[in-house]
C-alpha cells in the first residue's frame, strides 16, 4: 500500500465513464458526440471527479457501437473530428480532468485495412496478424471454442480457405497478439493518442488478448444437479484455452514498459467475470504490469454481505503489490440500482448506499454516467434493441441497451434534453426524465447532491483514497470496514437489507455531516433500510 500522500494521480482517483453515444448530442442527429461532450464537461468537473474515460470514438461500422474498430487513428464521423477530440482534451485539462480513452487491442472490425490484407492470401505481409486455423478433416472448426455472442468462435473465410477466430461478432476478427508486429502497430497507434495529450488507456477485454496457440479444445463446465442449463452456451465451457493465458502477464509487462516512456500516463485493464478474477488482477497489475484493473465479476456477483467481505479482504491484500479499480456499473451490465435491488424498495436510500460503498472501498473508482443520478435500468422494447448481444439471446436476455439509454439533462425538454433530434439512437426513458440533471441540481437532497458531497468527503480524507483496509466484525446484513492512513482512520458501516437493523459495539467516531449518514447514539446505532454510517474515528490521546 502507498505510504505517502504524494502519490501518482491515479491511485485512489475517481474516474467518470463517458459512454459517448448516450452522453449528449451536440449536432442534433440523435447520437452523442464529442462536441456534446465538450459542451457538458463543466458538469462532469462539478462532480469532483479526477478523470474521464471515453468509450471508443474511432471509425467503425458500429455493429458493436465502437468496439469494432476500423481505423485506430481516426474519429468516426458520427462522433466528430480529430479537432473536436483535441478540443475535448484541452478543455478537460483546463477543468482539471485527466482524459483516458479506450484501446481495443484484441480484435478489429472486418473492415479494418489490416484484416482486408490478412484475408487476401496466406503469404501477404499481414497474413498472420489475425488468428487463422485450418479446418478439421471433416471441414468443421478446428476446436470447440464458442463466441460470447453465441455460436462457434470460428468463421469460415472462403478466400483463404481457413477459419478465423472471433470472440464476439463474426465481424470482429481476433488479432494475433502473439505476433510482435501487431504489438508494435498497437504501440504506434497508442503513441499517436499520447502525443495528442491523453493521460491513459482503458484496455478492453484483457482476458481475451491471447489464445492457446495449440488450439486445444476447452473442457466442459458441468451443470450442477437441479440447475437449469445456461441460456448462453459460452457458460458451458471452462475457458482454459481461449482466455486468460499465462502469457498475458508478460504482455502486460510489454505494455507497462511502453507506458513508462510517458510519465504520469496510466493503464486500466478490464478483467472478465470468469472465476479467479481477483487473482488475475493481482498478477496483471503492479510495478511492471498494468497500473490497475477492474473486474466484471464484482458487478455480476450477488448483492450479499459475504460477497463484499471476501472482495474487500482480497482487495486489501491485492493492493499491496498491484492496484484494484472498483466499478459497480458500466456499459456492459445492468445498472446497479436495478441489478442489486430488483424489488425497487427504498430506491433513493439504495442509491446512496451503493454510492458510499463504492467510494469507501480500497483502490480507485470508475463511476458510470447516470449512476450519480440513481438511474434504474431501462426497459427496451424488442423493436428498439440495438445491442447484438441482446438480439442474439432475446427474450431471455435483452442485452446491454438498458444501461446505455441517453442521459437525461432537462426533465421538461424534448428527449430529456439529450438531443434536438426527432429520433434518438436509443429511446429516452420517461422514468429517467423525472430524475434529470436539472431537477437534481435544484434539490439539495437529491442523489446527485449526495454524490457530490461523498466525492468531496473522499477527496478530503487520504485514508479513503490510500488507506489500509480492515474488515469490521458485524453479523449479516451489516458489513463494514476501517480505512487507515498516516494516523487517520475512517469507519464505514452499511445495512444491506431493506429492513432497519440495530447495531451495537461500534468504534468511536465522528459521523460525517451528510444527510444520508446516520449518527450513532450511546455506542449503538439503528441503521434504516439500506442505511449507512461513516466518519473519522476518534484517536485515543
Amino acid at each position: 500500500m502507498v505510504s505517502t500522500v504524494h502519490r501518482e494521480w491515479w491511485r485512489g482517483a475517481v474516474i467518470y465513464q463517458i459512454y459517448l453515444p448516450s452522453f449528449f448530442d451536440g449536432d442534433g442527429d440523435g447520437f452523442g458526440d464529442l462536441t456534446g461532450l465538450l459542451e457538458r464537461l463543466p458538469y462532469v468537473a462539478s462532480l469532483g471527479v479526477d478523470a474521464i474515460w471515453i468509450s471508443p470514438f474511432y471509425r467503425s461500422p458500429m455493429r458493436d457501437f465502437g468496439y469494432d474498430v476500423a481505423d485506430y487513428r481516426s474519429v468516426d464521423i458520427r462522433f466528430g473530428t480529430l479537432a473536436d477530440f483535441d478540443a475535448v482534451v484541452a478543455r478537460a485539462h483546463a477543468l482539471g480532468l485527466k482524459v483516458i480513452i479506450d484501446q481495443v487491442w484484441s480484435h478489429t472490425a472486418s473492415e479494418h485495412a489490416w484484416f482486408v490484407e490478412s484475408r487476401a492470401s496466406r503469404t501477404n505481409p499481414k497474413a498472420d496478424w489475425y488468428v487463422w486455423a485450418d479446418p478439421a478433416s471433416d471441414g468443421a472448426p478446428p476446436n470447440n471454442w464458442l463466441s460470447v455472442f453465441g455460436g462457434s468462435a470460428w468463421c469460415w473465410d472462403a478466400q483463404r480457405r481457413q477459419y478465423y477466430l472471433h470472440h464476439f461478432l463474426t465481424s470482429q476478427p481476433k488479432l494475433n497478439l502473439w505476433n510482435p508486429a501487431v504489438l508494435d502497430a498497437h504501440f504506434a497507434n497508442a503513441e499517436f493518442w499520447l502525443a495528442r495529450g491523453v493521460d491513459g488507456f482503458r484496455l478492453d477485454a484483457v482476458d481475451f488478448m491471447l489464445h492457446d496457440e495449440a488450439f486445444g479444445s476447452n473442457p466442459i463446465r458441468p451443470v450442477l444437479p437441479d440447475t437449469e442449463r445456461p441460456w448462453n452456451p459460452f457458460r458451458m465451457q471452462r475457458h482454459v484455452h481461449d482466455m486468460a493465458q499465462p502469457g498475458i502477464a508478460l504482455l502486460m509487462s510489454r505494455i507497462r514498459e511502453f507506458m513508462n516512456r510517458f510519465p504520469g500516463r496510466v493503464t486500466i485493464g478490464e478483467i472478465s467475470s470468469e472465476p479467479g478474477a481477483f487473482d488475475r488482477i493481482a498478477r496483471l497489475t503492479g510495478a511492471m504490469r498494468l497500473h490497475m484493473a477492474y473486474t466484471l465479476g464484482v458487478m455480476k456477483a450477488a448483492f450479499a454481505p459475504a460477497i463484499f467481505r471476501q472482495a474487500v479482504a482480497d482487495a486489501a491484500t491485492l493492493n499491496h503489490a498491484g492496484w484494484l479499480c472498483w466499478a459497480f456499473s458500466n456499459h456492459d451490465v445492468e445498472r446497479v440500482v436495478s441489478r442489486w435491488n430488483p424489488t425497487g424498495r427504498a430506491p433513493a436510500a439504495f442509491a446512496r448506499l451503493q454510492m458510499a460503498m463504492l467510494l469507501t472501498l480500497p483502490g480507485s473508482v470508475c463511476l458510470y454516467q447516470g449512476e450519480e443520478l440513481g438511474l434504474p435500468n431501462s426497459h427496451i422494447a424488442a423493436k428498439d434493441i440495438r445491442d447484438p448481444f441482446g438480439r442474439a439471446f432475446y427474450p431471455v436476455y435483452a442485452g446491454r441497451d438498458g444501461a446505455r439509454t441517453p442521459l437525461p439533462w432537462a426533465a421538461d425538454a424534448p428527449n430529456a434534453g439529450f438531443s434536438d433530434s426527432n429520433h434518438t439512437w436509443l429511446p429516452v426513458d420517461p422514468v429517467h426524465a423525472t430524475m434529470a440533471i436539472d431537477r437534481q441540481e435544484a434539490d439539495a437532497a437529491s442523489t446527485l447532491a449526495a454524490y457530490r458531497r461523498m466525492i468531496s468527503y473522499r477527496r478530503a480524507r487520504p485514508s479513503l483514497a490510500l488507506g489500509e483496509t480492515e474488515l469490521l466484525d458485524f453479523p449479516d446484513p451489516v458489513v463494514g470496514w476501517r480505512r487507515r492512513f498516516n494516523g487517520e482512520a475512517t469507519v464505514a458501516l452499511f445495512n444491506l437489507s431493506p429492513e432497519p437493523v440495530s447495531v451495537k459495539g461500534l468504534p468511536r467516531f465522528m459521523p460525517a455531516d451528510m444527510p444520508f449518514v446516520t449518527a450513532p447514539s450511546d455506542g449503538g446505532i439503528v441503521l434504516p433500510p439500506f442505511g449507512l454510517t461513516l466518519g473519522v474515528e476518534h484517536r485515543d490521546r
